[in-house]
């Protein structure tokens, strides 16, 4: 029987999250330097690493923390960037 713990229900979101962006990007609807692209990719990233440690994946844990780290960056640029237009 198949049971959902909440590790697997950690996984499956941030699984769901960054198709979810890829979707967006691969229809045009969003490119790959658009806000939510990159937070949606973000956060995705940081629940599958998560899940990688839960599940004690060092090759998806080093992706995943790459994967957060490049997401974050933009994330963060795009939020100053805002601040920065406001003033």
């Amino acid at each position: 029987m198949f049971v959902l713990d909440l590790n697997l229900t950690i996984g499956i979101i941030g699984m769901l999250l960054i198709l979810v962006a890829f979707l967006m990007n691969q229809t045009h609807r969003w490119t790959s330097d658009t806000y939510y692209f990159d937070l949606l990719n973000f956060l995705g990233a940081y629940l599958l690493g998560i899940y990688a440690v839960l599940i004690g994946s060092v090759p998806f844990i080093a992706l995943q923390t790459v994967w957060a780290i490049i997401s974050l960056k933009d994330v963060i640029k795009y939020l100053f960037t805002k601040k920065k237009k406001k003033k």
